[in-house]
């Protein structure tokens, strides 16, 4: 079921453009650029690498940080009511980090004059840029300040990554960038937040949804309680699940999950619950992060499970797999396809 919920299964999103994919799962992780364009290109039929970079030249899809203080690819349209309910909480778990970095109020609010002058008028900045600028108006990027001060303007909603530039993105105004955000009240907020996070990501539990956006469990619940006309419960063992009501009566005609599927590291079908118990085996945990880095390797999956990781061949477009076990025939074969729709994505 979520493989169907998450758009994994090509048959289950025929013609979706990657707005429409990034929409429906309402954010999705991308600290690591690259594999965070395939994540969007692996659940939209057809889509080649320059569908996703056109999507972020146009606007319509966007890259900040409005949960859990981590990098996400959101409709453009969505953040900023994502952010008007996550960021206090965030920039309140940043307090004392930003104390030993020497970053108080006045400070943060000099850089965010500072970059706000310079960006005004439709103007963008690359990360070394942005860096430049505050050392040239004497306020320090030294060390973790820079990023630090970037994560600052992003979660009160003044800068996000926009446009390419080359391999990376620029930084540019939201208030420019976004011109027509959503504009919601509290209420229909916890209500929208709660109903896209399980139509995306569901079956998932109550406390994967606290998690994933770091809401606390009043809102969280409020939200579900908000959008519950439009969930379905399903109890697995002695733990509830919820899933979008039109995403269970689909899943439920799609019958048992088939297909192996080569997934972007830090991809949503393993990061976007707090539990991962599901498709994960404890056992492979630390093969999916080694050296437990926080850094989350490609993975295989097949029937649902992660069945083991691959690497991008150097100067290629081909993978290699490190399965968990002695791979069958059909896995292997399942793979090849996989491998050729990667291939197909970065070759446009």
């Amino acid at each position: 079921m979520r493989l169907s919920a998450q758009r994994i299964d090509a048959v289950a999103a025929p013609g979706r453009t990657i707005s429409e994919t990034a929409r429906h799962l309402l954010a999705t992780q991308a600290q690591d650029f690259a594999q965070s364009l395939w994540a969007l290109g692996a659940r939209t039929p057809g889509a080649v690498r320059s569908d996703v970079i056109a999507a972020l030249a146009d606007g319509s899809v966007v890259r900040s940080l409005p949960i859990r203080g981590t990098l996400h690819l959101v409709a453009a349209a969505d953040l900023n009511w994502m952010l008007a309910l996550t960021a206090q909480r965030t920039l309140q778990g940043a307090t004392t980090r930003h104390a030993a970095l020497g970053l108080d109020q006045q400070t943060l609010e000099r850089a965010a004059t500072v970059v706000a002058e310079a960006l005004e008028g439709g103007n963008s900045l690359t990360r070394a840029e942005f860096m430049e600028l505050l050392e040239r108006k004497g306020v320090s990027a030294e060390g973790q300040r820079g990023y630090h001060i970037i994560f600052y303007l992003s979660q009160i909603g003044l800068v996000c990554w926009g446009p390419p530039r080359g391999t990376q993105q620029a930084l540019v105004l939201v208030e420019e960038w976004i011109p027509r955000p959503r504009l919601l009240d509290r209420d229909e907020s916890l209500r929208e937040f709660a109903l896209r996070y399980f139509t995306g990501h569901g079956p998932a539990t109550e406390r994967d949804f606290a998690w994933w956006t770091k809401l606390t469990l009043k809102d969280v619940r409020a939200g579900i309680a908000a959008a519950a006309s439009e969930l379905t419960e399903l109890v697995l063992g002695e733990t509830t699940y919820l899933v979008a009501t039109c995403a269970a009566d689909t899943a439920t005609a799609s019958g048992s999950p088939a297909g192996v599927y080569a997934l972007p590291g830090f991809d949503e079908y393993l990061l976007g619950y707090q539990d991962r118990g599901l498709p994960l085996a404890a056992e492979h945990s630390a093969r999916i992060v080694p050296g437990l880095n926080g850094i989350f390797l490609p993975i295989i999956v097949s029937k649902g499970r992660v069945a083991g990781t691959w690497r991008r061949v150097p100067k290629s477009t081909a993978i290699e797999p490190e399965h968990f076990a002695p791979a069958s025939g059909v896995v292997e074969k399942g793979f090849a396809r996989a491998a050729r729709a990667y291939a197909r994505f970065l070759d446009d």
